[in-house]
């Protein structure tokens, strides 16, 4: 596993100045509970993919702060007790999270974090840098995998990536959300990942006749022989030259295994092209499509029954080009207090901004019948879901007589502890692992919330009993407010 390269540093300058403050008043070591999750779906999309959890575990793993970063520090302004604290720092928290690749929705606890103040507000911009942008690349990517159906899907992005780092785990994340395989080297040695690539047009140009190029190109790279044919004329000249290859090569014992249309009307060329390729005897020989694709040109390729064979999808992936951030937020619920656990709640005049308090437990409700998830399930901590076979109540904790009750039902606990006292508790999963659990938990949903476009709603409800608590909290803090102007005007 790759180590990420963030250290203690890798934060924003108020949680330092808060945890500074909280050492001098001799607060830091509250313990509290801290949520992440994410307000809206991505992309007008019904559901959105959860990763980055490897990496999560490996950041707070090797939380620490070095020697130049204290001194760093201490140039700054910070008092040297605070800085004698950091020495020895580690992150010794407890974090409870869904499996990577688990199919997420707003507003549900998706990791969530027990640990001394200081250790929480550390590290949230780290943790929230990792969630937003691997959660958004698998879900795009997902949202291209039910686009392009059982076909082949290469990533080719990490030339238009917002930088080194986001090239290589956008890479992650796109396998794991769908994609076959990615074009970027240090992802296949890093993670395992299956790498493809075909040629340039520099390649092609630096050549003076294009069949030059192509035939040189196959006899040097055996069993990935991919010709580029758009660079002059992807009808008149680069299919036919890429045919009287195929012909040179085979010759050798040498396959072309495709070609890749980078230009143009490429659902009309790839018809043509695949005409060409059989009337000269190669049906063997696969066609790839690149250039700006996005989900939604997938789609049309597939209902004008394009004849691709793969697609390598870039810009329009690695930036998450339509939505380039996902929102996600990091929310203190609860403080601990001598053992006792005491709800903490944020009020906005924006309902969606109401926070849910407290420890939760979140289950997803899947019918016994149709093994499809009816709703996915907030409970206080300590609650106790009905027992098998009673009824139980589900109703939207906004439109509340939007309601049903479930009997026949299993509840899956999607929340496990992965770290304990700072250390990792869940057993090492590969990435490959992580996408075949993506697979299976989207089989747990109706084609209705998955398709592209004005998905239906999936709801997640809360237990009737945390509905009521953040119920009372919300107007014991109107109360509160109450109070306070009338003690003002006074």
């Amino acid at each position: 596993m790759s180590k990420l390269q963030y250290n203690a540093l890798h934060t924003d300058l108020y949680q330092l100045t808060m945890m500074q403050t909280y050492v001098k008043k001799g607060l830091h070591n509250q313990r509290v509970v801290f949520d992440m999750f994410f307000r809206s779906l991505p992309f007008g999309n019904g559901y959105a993919v959860f990763a980055g959890l490897e990496q999560i575990m490996d950041f707070l793993t090797n939380l620490s702060f070095s020697k130049s970063d204290l001194a760093y520090l201490e140039s700054n302004g910070f008092s040297q007790d605070f800085l004698d604290l950091l020495k020895d720092f580690r992150f010794t928290g407890d974090v409870y999270s869904v499996k990577e690749g688990e199919i997420i929705f707003p507003n549900e606890p998706v990791l969530t974090v027990e640990a001394r103040i200081i250790e929480a507000m550390l590290i949230e911009t780290a943790l929230l840098n990792i969630f937003n942008h691997e959660t958004l690349i698998a879900t795009k990517a997902s949202r291209m995998r039910e686009a392009a159906g059982d076909k082949k899907l290469i990533e080719f992005g990490a030339r238009r990536a917002h930088g080194l780092g986001a090239a290589l785990y956008g890479a992650r994340a796109a396998y794991l959300g769908g994609f076959d395989g990615t074009s970027l080297v240090e992802a296949g040695k890093q993670f395992g990942i299956p790498v493809f690539g075909t040629i340039s047009h520099a390649f092609v140009q630096s050549y003076e006749n294009e069949l030059d190029s192509f035939i040189d190109y196959g006899e040097e790279n055996e069993g990935n022989v991919v010709l580029l044919v758009d660079t002059y004329d992807t009808l008149k000249i680069g299919v036919p030259n890429a045919i009287k290859a195929a012909g040179k090569l085979k010759e050798k014992g040498i396959a072309v295994n495709a070609i890749r249309l980078d230009s143009g009307d490429m659902a009309y060329l790839s018809k043509v092209a695949r005409k060409m390729l059989d009337d000269a005897g190669y049906t063997d020989i696969d066609i790839v499509a690149s250039s700006d694709l996005d989900e939604e040109t997938i789609a049309n390729f597939e209902k004008q029954e394009a004849k691709v064979d793969t697609y390598a999808v870039g810009t329009k992936l690695i930036t998450a080009y339509d939505q380039p951030a996902l929102g996600g937020v990091y929310k203190l619920v609860e403080r601990i207090d001598r053992g006792k656990r005491i709800p903490k709640i944020k009020v906005s005049d924006d309902v969606e901004k109401v926070l849910i308090p407290g420890r939760k437990r979140l289950y997803r409700i899947v019918n016994q019948k149709t093994n499809k998830a009816e709703a996915d399930y907030i409970a206080r901590y300590d609650e106790k879901l009905p027992e098998e076979g009673a009824e139980l109540l589900l109703f939207d904790p906004v439109h509340t007589w939007k309601k049903k009750t479930v009997k026949d039902y299993r509840a899956i606990e999607l929340q496990e502890k992965v770290m304990e006292k700072g250390k990792r508790c869940l057993p090492e999963v590969t990435l490959d692992e992580s996408k075949s659990y993506k697979e299976k938990a989207m089989m747990l949903f109706w084609q209705e919330h998955k398709r592209m476009v004005h998905p239906a709603e999936y709801y997640v409800d809360l237990s009737l009993e945390l509905w009521e608590l953040r119920r009372d909290m919300i107007e014991e803090k109107r109360k509160q407010i109450n109070v306070e102007r009338k003690e003002e005007q006074c």
